[in-house]
């Protein structure tokens, strides 16, 4: 019977199984990428991100939301699942518009957390298909509102933690944050993957 090889996500370099009893018998998830690809990610000096904006960040960010290779969810999912496991807020990642979640097929942000096993909720929507990235810094911080409550949704009195990709200028985060606080969240705290 010939073994099945699994390959890094990002470099197609064959991947050394690991077989422990801390793999089977928690959630210790098999790496998805080799040494040498999660080397080139350099982590975040925050405690409100887990890496840096860098060129093997922009690759992995290319190849995942724009050529839509939702099989790079996983990539992460490890140091998510630590980040997330013990988290006692209610978890909301940022929302796309639906009109860019049909053209990209899947959300971004939420097939993130579903390869960490970590549960969320959605409140937001996104208003507009504009995106950040497309603006330089003085539009981005004179925006219009990017979000509204979904049509039935209910914010309780409890704290939320935002997640969203990445932070560059903190507008998209800040308007998320504003909706949920004017509908009655006590507190909202905001987490990214990347920190721009």
């Amino acid at each position: 019977m010939n073994k099945i090889e699994t390959l890094c996500l990002l470099c197609s370099q064959p991947l050394q199984p690991v077989i422990s009893w801390k793999v089977l018998l928690t959630n210790h998830f098999q790496p998805t990428i080799c040494d040498k690809c999660s080397a080139r990610f350099e982590r975040s000096p925050t405690a409100t991100a887990l890496y840096q904006y860098n060129e093997a960040m922009k690759d992995y960010l290319h190849q995942y939301k724009f050529l839509q290779d939702v099989a790079l969810a996983k990539v992460f999912r490890q140091e998510l699942y630590a980040r997330f496991k013990n988290e006692k807020a209610i978890i909301i990642p940022i929302p796309m518009h639906p009109l860019k979640q049909k053209e990209r097929t899947f959300s971004h942000m939420e097939e993130l957390l579903k390869a960490a096993n970590i549960p969320f909720i959605q409140l937001l929507e996104k208003t507009t298909t504009e995106t950040q990235s497309s603006k330089n810094r003085v539009e981005r911080v004179q925006t219009a509102p990017l979000f509204r409550l979904m049509v039935g949704a209910h914010v309780e009195h409890k704290q939320y933690l935002l997640f969203d990709d990445i932070k560059t200028t903190g507008t998209t985060l800040r308007h998320a944050s504003e909706i949920l606080l004017h509908a009655g969240a006590r507190n909202v705290q905001s987490f990214t993957l990347i920190n721009g």
